[in-house]
């Protein structure tokens, strides 16, 4: 048995992501990386034919290629998953593993090939559709002559929030995301939280996402609880975790 990981061009390895994407039918968080040219991609092959990929990007956006972040293995040959990984390990040089804990093979081998494991991002898929409403609260496109107030977590949205003739809130969603999925986010000013008006304009611009032919999902920091409660409450549910952790010597 020769298993190698062969560095290799993002294009030579396209079919079977193709086929990972199929067999992880959800939002990657990371998918972004490989359009952008941030990640470099590696060749997995037993006895010279091709069984797999694996793909290595820079730990929290640094420029070196040090995290193993997608790996996949062809069902057929998935019992040698563990021995392949090890084999991009070498080849790669790579020190830490990011993986999302709904990828089942990737979180299975983080746990086997890393330490210091943490997570520090809730995953969220949708749920079911929520009917919220609150009085006096209008729902619509942003437009030019808008007036936003000071974003300091995201970036002013497409649409908004309207109370009293004020912008309260703004959101969208991200397509940069693998088909179907787009990533949906919001911020409500500061004065006006707690109040629902989250939730309400989540809901609103789940339609809309969906009218856009996506299906919305949308990721949290760990620690933020407001803003989880806030998705929930418009409908979605964890779907899972980042996690990440240091390569064991």
């Amino acid at each position: 048995m020769v298993l190698r990981a062969i560095k290799i061009s993002l294009q030579e390895i396209l079919p079977l992501r193709n086929l990972f994407l199929q067999e992880n039918n959800f939002q990657i968080r990371y998918n972004a990386q490989h359009e952008r040219g941030w990640s470099d991609s590696y060749l997995i092959t037993y006895n010279e034919e091709k069984i797999g990929y694996g793909s290595v990007a820079g730990k929290d956006n640094i420029p070196d290629r040090d995290s193993i972040f997608e790996f996949y293995i062809i069902p057929s040959f998935r019992k040698f998953a563990s021995p392949a990984f090890f084999e991009l390990i070498l080849a790669s040089k790579a020190t830490y593993i990011t993986c999302q804990s709904n990828d089942l093979l990737l979180s299975s081998l983080l746990f086997e090939y890393a330490q210091n494991i943490n997570a520090d991002t809730v995953l969220l898929q949708e749920d079911f559709t929520s009917s919220l409403y609150i009085d006096n609260l209008i729902f619509r496109k942003r437009s030019d002559s808008d007036t936003a107030f000071e974003h300091k977590a995201e970036p002013v949205g497409e649409y908004v929030l309207e109370l009293n003739k004020e912008v309260v809130a703004t959101g969208g969603f991200l397509l940069h995301y693998n088909m179907p999925f787009a990533d949906l986010y919001m911020e409500v000013r500061e004065d006006c939280r707690k109040k629902g008006f989250g939730s309400y304009l989540i809901q609103e611009i789940k339609k809309q996402c969906y009218l856009a032919g996506r299906v919305p999902a949308a990721r949290t920091g760990l620690d933020n609880i407001a803003s989880r409660a806030t998705l929930i409450k418009a409908g979605f549910k964890i779907a899972g975790f980042m996690l990440s952790g240091t390569i064991k010597k």
